[in-house]
């Protein structure tokens, strides 16, 4: 079973992902929170897998609420609208494992949580590009200054993590490079560790505060 905690200070939104998630044999909500500080509460005591976690909440914001619970805690899901979007971007740099559109029907919802349980850290990789390219323009050109750990990865390594950052899945980079999509998550793992990141929407933003990766060099395909 995957344990989902709700995260959200509207009783309905709450409800209705409730509605949904309650009928899915392999999803068990355990727990809901009104805002970010009872939601740390509640973790304290709850084991989760992962959290719907809302942007915008009295007494502690989703943001904040996604950094203290930590590399080591469930994983989160930011719940974001597109005018709300520096918000999502701050919370993918304070942890969160990605994000997910208020307005994503059922199935997304669902396919979301399941595949951020399992591993694949990109929720909607083309609207995260889309997020990530727009506020990429307004990140200090000073902080783009190549990190000393990128003179650890190899040619190959460096090859990859520019295609992650560009918004390719596994598979799309092994058919460019023409290798396993094994091999690709082989050399994903390599370059997580070296770079001491918790998962590819880290690497994304990595890359674009190391300059690696610039605005207008995304890829929208859906």
């Amino acid at each position: 079973m995957i344990r989902v905690v709700l995260v959200d200070d509207q009783e309905l939104v709450r409800a209705g992902f409730r509605m949904v998630l309650d009928a899915q044999a392999d999803i068990d909500v355990v727990g809901e929170a009104g805002d970010g500080r009872q939601a740390l509460e509640l973790l304290r005591g709850t084991r989760a897998d992962v959290v719907l976690m809302d942007v915008r909440m009295p007494r502690m914001d989703g943001i904040e609420a996604t950094r203290q619970i930590g590399p080591n805690g469930p994983k989160v899901i930011i719940l974001t609208t597109f005018d709300l979007d520096e918000y999502a971007f701050s919370a993918l740099k304070a942890g969160a494992g990605g994000f997910l559109l208020k307005d994503a029907g059922p199935v997304q919802l669902i396919e979301a949580i399941r595949a951020v349980h399992s591993g694949d850290a990109v929720v909607a990789p083309s609207t995260t590009r889309r997020l990530l390219d727009r506020f990429a323009l307004h990140l200090p050109d000073e902080k783009k200054v190549p990190d000393a750990a990128l003179a650890t990865l190899t040619a190959r390594e460096t090859e990859v993590l520019h295609m992650v950052a560009r918004g390719l899945s596994n598979a799309e980079v092994g058919q460019q490079l023409f290798v396993s999509e094994a091999t690709v998550k082989t050399h994903v793992g390599r370059i997580l560790t070296k770079l001491s990141l918790r998962d590819r929407v880290q690497a994304v933003v990595y890359a674009y505060e190391t300059g690696l990766i610039k605005s207008g060099q995304m890829n929208y395909e859906e």
